[in-house]
């Protein structure tokens, strides 16, 4: 279930963190906040989520807690506006096990972040799209050329826009990106600053319902749009029982939700400041069903890295199986 203040890092990170500082990306709020949890204490497990998705269904319920206080474990929730911040944070020592779509452990793993891959969900092409105004004379994604198009550099709709613009034979080159969170994207985007907007749930479903947004196209047939769960390398190597717990509870709740939308459109519309209307749309869209990462998953991993090495925007070729987890 599928996408700020500037952060200061620990010095000794720095030489990591060119890519990540290159998109743009700072956690809201600071590290400074998180100051007091960066010894990593033994008995919490701090996980990083997004304003929507199972992660937040989970915390609202409430089983992993307890799951884990019987162990003596404490979980520490942290929120996150997008997946690029979310690896930033785990980069600097603040999370220890996060949810983000496909893009970004590509620009962390260049950027030297050490993490690993602990499962994913199906494919959810339907929850990503490009969008333009309802009276906008852009039909064809052809037609972006010259364009501004906004989008959240390093997150998962980036792959998206890459491969849409080959599909329609143009270049990056082509059009203008304009890299802004989804709060500022939206603002440029109803105001009319950009001409374009890749977004995904959901902020999809809600800027198509308040604002009459028209899809030009959604993922299906150009890219996957892959929800994965990471964990830092030293907890899925050190505690991998905490790994497993936090995916059988998640898979529990994928189980429940998915036969329960409406329940789950009612439980988040508070927390995220969207209607149950909206809600329900976006996850009619998402995948449900925790998966462990396979060889054809890191494949695909594999062909988004070498996407965007052709393009320069990594700096070197990676090899995606480095982040393979070595399943305890």
């Amino acid at each position: 279930m599928s996408d700020r203040k500037n952060a200061s890092f620990v010095p000794a990170r720095r030489r990591t963190l060119f890519t990540l500082a290159a998109l743009g990306a700072g956690l809201s709020g600071g590290f400074a906040s998180y100051g007091a949890h960066a010894a990593d204490a033994p008995k919490t497990l701090r996980i990083g989520y997004q304003k929507y998705g199972n992660f937040v269904v989970l915390k609202a319920r409430g089983t992993l807690d307890k799951r884990l206080a019987a162990q003596g474990v404490t979980v520490q929730w942290l929120e996150f506006p997008a997946g690029p911040q979310l690896l930033e944070g785990l980069n600097a020592g603040a999370v220890d096990i996060g949810t983000v779509g496909e893009t970004p452990p590509i620009f962390a793993q260049a950027a030297g972040v050490d993490f690993v891959y602990i499962a994913h969900e199906p494919p959810a092409p339907h929850a990503e799209a490009i969008v333009v105004p309802k009276d906008s004379s852009i039909r064809s994604v052809a037609d972006l050329r010259g364009k501004k198009v906004a989008l959240n550099k390093g997150s998962n709709v980036h792959y998206l826009l890459v491969e849409a613009l080959k599909k329609s034979k143009l270049a990056w080159s082509d059009i203008q990106p304009v890299y802004l969170a989804p709060a500022d994207a939206r603002a440029a985007f109803v105001q009319g600053s950009v001409d374009a907007w890749v977004i995904w749930d959901p902020y999809l479903a809600a800027v198509e319902k308040q604002a009459g947004a028209r899809q030009l196209i959604d993922a299906s047939g150009i890219v996957r749009n892959v929800q994965y769960y990471l964990a830092t390398r030293k907890v899925a190597t050190a505690q991998p029982q905490r790994v497993h717990a936090v995916l059988e509870e998640l898979d529990q709740v994928d189980r429940w939700a998915r036969d329960n939308v409406p329940a789950v459109a009612a439980q988040l519309s508070p927390l995220v400041g969207l209607d149950t209307g909206i809600l329900e749309t976006a996850l009619r869209r998402t995948s449900y069903g925790v998966q462990p990462i396979d060889p054809a998953t890191l494949g695909y991993q594999q062909q988004i890295a070498d996407a965007f090495t052709e393009l320069k925007l990594i700096p070197k070729k990676l090899d995606v199986t480095e982040a393979r987890w070595n399943v305890a």
